[in-house]
């Protein structure tokens, strides 16, 4: 860790258990877990980019003092997960169920930072008799469809979509050649761009135990492969293959009204159509500031689970 820049004091929790799961078409899912093997489960999915470990560290505490069973789940083309680019995000919310099913969890709740609130959807959408509840922090809005919003830095992505789905296999390649590069400046890369975020995002990520989080996460998910971040693209750039107004599982986002990068204006138009919603705005905050509310937000999904049908082993 040395090598990276990373400060060997900081401690958070670890992994109780971490490795990849393989789906039926031999696709292997790579996965981190937090917390109590017999809890409620909540799936925590990554931003873009990231991997299984990108956890905030209250959140990891918390797996254990609420009893939560805590999943960090890679998405296709980071870390130990096989690159697939799926064909729309409702598709994608099919590697989840099988995971569900091969961890034996029939309900779960979902979490998602800003590239993984659409994947967070997507679940929301096509399991509804397995999610219990979803939580959202500065997600992607649809910039396709009717749902779609307007403005936005994902906006130029969806005037290029076209080109996009051309070339994002060479862009995975240059993009993971430029972070393997700068593997030694990790640490000195990750404090500037805290010193572009707002002020109550630098007041969140510059803590000791953000920063070891975020680089031990990235450094792990960067080592053989980073497709991701551009599948994401592609993905959040075509149809979604499902409507927000469609969801009938409840929803709760969490926004930062200083968010340049998914302005609040787009957090604002999701809750407005999914129907079972609330949106709760983080002052001061940017991209990143609604991980400080790991509590509240483990809390709001636990208070939604349904106590009759608590979290079972799936059926076979």
């Amino acid at each position: 860790m040395g090598r990276s820049g990373m400060e060997e004091t900081v401690r958070i929790p670890s992994a109780r258990i971490e490795g990849t799961i393989e789906l039926d078409d031999a696709r292997s899912i790579g996965f981190a877990e937090y917390g109590e093997p017999d809890g409620d489960a909540i799936f925590w999915f990554h931003g873009t980019p990231g991997g299984r470990r990108q956890i905030p560290p209250r959140a990891r505490e918390l797996a254990g003092e609420r009893g939560v069973r805590l999943i960090g789940v890679e998405r296709p083309g980071t870390g130990h997960s096989t690159a697939h680019l799926h064909d729309s995000l409702a598709a994608a919310a099919g590697d989840v169920e099988q995971i569900a099913d091969r961890l034996n969890i029939e309900r779960f709740g979902v979490v998602g930072l800003s590239g993984g609130g659409p994947y967070v959807l997507a679940c929301a959408h096509e399991l509804p008799e397995r999610v219990v509840a979803g939580a959202v922090l500065g997600g992607v809005a649809p910039v396709r469809g009717d749902d779609a919003a307007p403005g936005g830095a994902l906006a130029l992505a969806g005037r290029l979509s076209a080109l996009l789905e051309v070339v994002h296999q060479p862009l995975g390649y240059a993009f993971w050649g430029t972070v393997f590069a700068l593997r030694p400046l990790a640490s000195q890369a990750f404090d500037l761009f805290i010193g572009t975020m707002p002020e109550g995002d630098q007041e969140v990520m510059s803590r000791p135990e953000m920063k070891h989080m975020f680089l031990d996460d990235m450094l792990r998910a960067s080592r053989s492969q980073l497709h991701a971040p551009f599948y994401d693209l592609v993905l959040f750039t075509r149809p979604w293959g499902f409507s927000l107004r469609d969801i009938r599982v409840p929803i709760r986002f969490w926004h930062g009204d200083a968010d340049h990068l998914v302005p609040l204006a787009h957090g604002e138009h999701q809750a407005a159509l999914v129907p079972d919603s609330d949106l709760r705005v983080r002052p001061r905050e940017g991209h990143m500031g609604s991980l400080d509310a790991a509590e509240e937000i483990i809390d709001s999904i636990l208070e939604l689970w349904p106590r009759d049908k608590k979290s079972r082993p799936a059926r076979a």
